[in-house]
């Protein structure tokens, strides 16, 4: 999943002029992987707090800022950038702003009957490391 994820960070963040104009040319790559992996760990946190179905529901229902999972991710996010990269606050609000796209994303692959890039299974796998985690499937 994580490799996906990455794609989707490229693409969303790569296509934002707003956002592409503050990364570095020279860093974006590790800026991207560092993105790809804060999302990666935010979606299996809270995929393993409320279940994938709570995972798909708060991430259609809260992807505004604000969000519990944007917020998840955002805090750490922006921190790790700073400090790790050294990106003005211009660049990791840039980058915070297009988060709820990015989640938005994700959760439409993840919902997506044609897209089996992202799936609900993909996703219980890739938390439990390949084993079926039934319990993740919120009630």
């Amino acid at each position: 999943m994580f490799d996906q994820i990455l794609d989707l960070v490229k693409n969303q963040l790569g296509g934002n002029p707003q956002v592409a104009q503050q990364i570095p040319a020279d860093k974006a790559g590790e800026i991207h992987h560092e993105i790809a992996a804060h999302v990666d760990n935010g979606i299996k946190q809270q995929a393993s707090q409320g279940g994938i179905g709570g995972l798909l529901s708060s991430l259609a229902g809260g992807l505004g800022s604000g969000g519990t999972v944007t917020n998840a991710i955002e805090g750490g996010l922006v921190a790790s950038l700073g400090s790790k990269f050294g990106l003005p606050p211009a660049a990791t609000g840039a980058i915070a702003a297009a988060l709820p796209g990015l989640l938005q994303k994700f959760a439409h692959k993840a919902n997506d009957p044609n897209d089996s890039s992202i799936t609900p299974d993909s996703i219980t796998k890739s938390i439990s490391g390949g084993g079926g985690l039934g319990s993740l499937f919120g009630k």
